[in-house]
This record gives structure tokens, sequence and C-alpha cells, in this order.
């Protein structure tokens, strides 16, 4: 019992603060009470159904899911985690609290893992009154629409009538702060009470922040296809300036430049030399610099397009992607004609192009490699190259390059002792190159089996020498390819996995995981769809089985895919 001088002096003191801040007083005391981890005070009251789901491919929306979930522990609120791509959308009507981490790629899209949600929500016409929500868009300020499909998300769940208990947040790559600064508010709305951890602040700050970019020089630069292939594939290896932090599965982002002969078109159809000054993120560069090294004029998207015509008072319909060069013959600038600064501004940046790392810091001296495959396709019947591709596969010896590494979290290497199975034609090779070379400089113990596909095993057989060396010396275990165009019936990695489906599943079952790497559509897909067939066959316990055996692997952390 407190004696009448110690009461008032506690009145005294708790009426310096808000009723909110008395709230949060008294589960810190609560807090000192009963132990680290203690809920403060109002957390009985959450009773409520609250889920967290993530759409992820490099896997941050998950750990920012988990860290939520852990934090919510904490305060003895139970949330329930789940990859978008396992949610059943027939629940959402049920939901109370419903909190989306969801990431963007390419040109504003969902990850794949989200896709079916995304598609749900914005078909869906049923109102969700009951629902109280907040997304978190995870994204990269280097693309145009970094935070699209978090944004799209907030907007449809607002259009459907849920109530938004925290404001979205955008996060750039370094999105640590953020997202806490996310989770603190979740927190709060939930519990009433202001703020969150301040340990778990301190922690914070410590944590380093931002893109580190990473300068080098190319070392090699040589054409993997022989003489006569139809295909160029580059193996550019860069030596940096230092320790460049990657491991195996990781990509690394390089920002291409426009050709000069294409900067060259666009000046000489605006009548101008490129001299003029303009300001271009609170810098001043020189409008040539600009074309040359930041801003996109390859392919422009329809929104580009659409704004340009806007600005020009156009009413024909301007179909795209189009280059700068081609829109500005067909429809002349007149408004923008000298307006410099209004052109910089029209335009978007290039975007960083993601390449899958083909080597190991262990095995390579600290040196990074990669495998590009130069993109051609045809414009008005004239041969054209892909932008990056093309950069890249030009670049001599000795050119200083700079480039970023793209954490790849959902697409890493198990424990040594255990035994992968690699899917992975064309340059979907390339990161199945850094993990045996890995696998090989740490003398791990599972075992390795590579799938490897394209299209003459004579010209297009990348990086054979190495594979017959690791499967000389065992690092190997099997290997078997697929090269479509020298059999009568085009013959795929799929097809090769089918002929050996006993050893597929056996692997599988002793506890293998399954990698695929390469195109998506129709790749992946068929990869898939081929394992199902697998596992239902092998297994003798038919298709929903085969269904619930891959999402379990999935959930497991065992069929990882990097597909694009």
């Amino acid at each position: 019992m407190l004696s009448e001088e110690q009461l008032q002096k506690l009145t005294d003191f708790i009426g310096q603060y808000s009723r909110e801040e008395q709230l949060w007083i008294s589960g810190y005391i609560s807090g000192l009470n009963n132990g680290a981890g203690s809920a403060p005070a109002g957390a009985a009251l959450i009773t409520a159904k609250v889920t967290i789901a993530y759409g992820t491919e490099t896997g941050n929306s998950k750990k920012i899911a988990s860290q939520l979930a852990a934090r919510a522990k904490q305060r003895k609120i139970n949330a329930k985690v789940v990859s978008l791509d396992q949610y059943k959308t027939t629940e959402l009507e049920k939901e109370e609290y419903f909190f989306t981490i969801v990431s963007t790629h390419g040109d504003g899209e969902p990850p794949a893992a989200a896709k079916k949600f995304y598609d749900y929500l914005h078909s869906s016409e049923k109102s969700l009154p009951k629902l109280k929500y907040s997304v978190l868009a995870l994204g990269d300020t280097a693309y145009p629409l970094f935070c699209k499909t978090g944004e799209d998300v907030d907007a449809q769940f607002e259009k459907l009538g849920a109530r938004k208990i925290a404001d979205r947040r955008n996060c750039d790559v370094d999105y640590e702060a953020e997202a806490n600064a996310w989770i603190d508010d979740i927190l709060t709305n939930l519990l009433a009470v202001p703020g969150g951890n301040a340990a778990e602040k301190a922690v914070e700050k410590k944590k380093p922040s931002g893109r580190v970019i990473y300068k080098g020089k190319i070392t090699t630069n040589i054409n993997l296809n022989d003489t006569g292939s139809n295909k160029e594939t580059y193996h550019i290896e860069i030596l940096p300036d230092g320790t460049a932090h990657y491991a195996p599965g990781d990509s690394i982002g390089i920002i291409p430049v426009n050709l000069e002969s294409e900067v060259q078109q666009v000046l000489k159809t605006l009548g101008t030399i490129g001299s003029e000054f303009v300001t271009y993120k609170d810098k001043r560069f020189s409008f040539y610099h600009l074309l040359k090294t930041t801003l996109n004029i390859k392919q422009m998207p329809q929104r580009v397009l659409n704004k340009y015509a806007a600005l020009e008072e156009i009413t024909t319909e301007i179909k795209g992607p189009l280059d700068f060069a081609d829109l500005l013959n067909a429809f002349p600038a007149k408004k923008l004609q000298g307006n410099w600064q209004a052109l910089t501004d029209l335009l978007e940046p290039i975007s960083p192009r993601l390449y899958s790392v083909a080597s190991s810091n262990a095995a390579h001296n600290e040196e990074v490699h990669i495998t590009v495959a130069r993109s051609t396709f045809k414009k008005d019947g004239v041969k054209q190259y892909g932008l990056a591709s093309n950069y890249l596969s030009q670049l001599p010896i000795g050119t200083d390059i700079q480039f970023y590494v793209q954490k790849n979290n959902a697409f890493h290497l198990p424990a040594d002792d255990k035994d992968i199975i690699m899917v992975g034609p064309g340059t979907g090779i390339a990161p199945f190159r850094a993990f045996v070379a890995e696998r090989d400089a740490r003398g791990a113990e599972g075992r390795n089996w590579l799938f490897f596909g394209d299209q003459h095993f004579k010209t297009d057989f990348l990086y054979q020498t190495e594979w017959q060396n690791y499967l000389e010396t065992g690092v190997l275990n099997r290997m078997d390819v697929a090269f479509s165009r020298d059999t009568e019936n085009k013959v795929y990695v799929q097809h090769k996995l089918q002929q050996h489906a006993a050893a597929v599943f056996e692997w599988l079952q002793g506890g293998a995981y399954f990698y695929v790497c390469g195109a998506k559509e129709p790749m992946s897909v068929d990869v898939e769809e081929t394992l199902l067939q697998i596992i239902d066959q092998q297994s003798g316990n038919g298709r929903e089985y085969a269904e619930e055996y891959i999402n379990t692997l999935k959930e497991e952390g065992r069929y990882l895919k990097d597909v694009y």
C-alpha cells in the first residue's frame, strides 16, 4: 500500500502525461513485474484474428512478416503468417486484421507469389467493411514504378471498403527503418500505445542502410557459343575494388548506357548537340550526359508516350512501346521543342538489369562472374539488340564498371550435407555454376545433380569443360542434358526429368532441395507440371497428393525458383 504522500506524488507524476502515455507507462511497469516480452496494457483486448500475408521473390517480405509476427507475439497477440501464393482468397471476407507486405518487380508487376492474390483482389466485387488493414510496399527507386504493387493493393482494399489502421509505407532497397516504423504503427494501433519497443529502435539505428555501389574492371568477356550458333552468350568477369559481398544465388544490378548512335539520333531530331544544362535530382547535368547515361530512350512504356501526347496536345493515339527517336520523328516536338528541362522531366531513368552471379567468392578469388545472353529482336525487318545485353557484350577488357549486389534470400544453398537438384537451361545455368563452385570449395558432402538444356550440343553447351571436370572429380554427381534442335522431336529439360522420374523422386524423398532458374514461361511452368506428374506417378497417391507434396516443399524452402 502507498501512503497519502506517495499517492499524491504518483498522481502529480501521472498527471504530466496523456491518456495514451499513461497506458504505455502501465504496460511498461507490467513488463518490469512480469519479465521480458510481456504484453503492454491493453494487449489482452486483442482477441481478433490477425493475418500477416507476404508476397516476395527475394525473401525480404517474408523476413518483415516474421518480424511483425514475432513482435506481436511478445505482446500476446496471436498472428498467422502466410505466403500470398498459399493464401485462400475465400478467407478474405472473414478476416478482421490483415497486414500485407508485398514487393514490386519488373515494370510495376506483382511478384509471382502474389499474382493470384493481386488478380483476385482486383476482380473482386465483394465489399470488405469489417476488414482492418495496412500495406507495406517494397521496391527499388531505380525503377519508375518501384512500389506499384503495394500501392495497387492498398488502393483496392480502400475501394472495397476496408478500413486502414496504419498508413502504407513505401520502402526502397534499404527498407529496414521504414519497415520497423510500419511495424511500430501496426502495434501502436493494435495496442493503443504510442511508439514501439525502445530496445528494438536502438538496434535499428545501428543497421547499415542504403545500396552499396561497387566499382570494378572487366577482366574477361568471351562468347561461350561456338561458331555456327544463332546465339551469343557472354561470360563476363569483373574484378571489384575490394570485396563484393555476395553469396551464390544473389544477382548483381548494372545500369547500362545508351548507344552513342541512338543518342545522336535523338539530338539531331531535336536540333541540338545537347550542351544545354538541366536539373536532374537536384543536380545540374548537360542534356547530352543525361541522354547518354541516365534517361531511357529505348522502348519507352505507354505511360511516357501518353504523357508526351498530353504535353504536345496530340489527339492521335500513340501506340507503344516506342524508341524516343521514333516518337520524335512520328510526332515532332512543338510545344516541348527547346524546353530541355521539360523533355528531361518527361523521360524515365534507365532501369537496372539484374544478372545472376555465376561465381563463388570462395572459388573465384573474390571476382564476380555473370552470364549474359545478347538479346535480339526485329524492328522494321532490321535486327536490333537489347540495351543492357548489347552494352555488356561489347565492353572491352579494362573497362571500368559499377554494380550493386541484389540479395536473394529465397534462392540460396542448403546445409552442406543436403542433396540438390538444379534445373537451369540457357543462361539459367549461371547461379548453378556458382552453387557447384561454392560446394566444391567448401567440401560439401551433399550430392549435386544438374539438368541443362539449350539448342545444340556442339555450339551451345555453356561451360561444357567445367561441367566435365566436375563430373570427373565427383563434385557433380549427375548431369543430364537436353539439346532441343539435335533431335527430330524437340527434347527439353522437363523431358529429361521425366526420364529419370524414379531417381528424382528418390532424391526428394531423401530430403533433396529442388532449384529452377531461367525463363518463367514456358520453361518453369513445364518443369513444375512434370514434377507434379513425377510425384503423382512415383508415389501412386494421385494428383492432389502431388500438389500437397510440392506445397510442402515450398513451405520447407526445398523448392526454390529464380525465374524471369
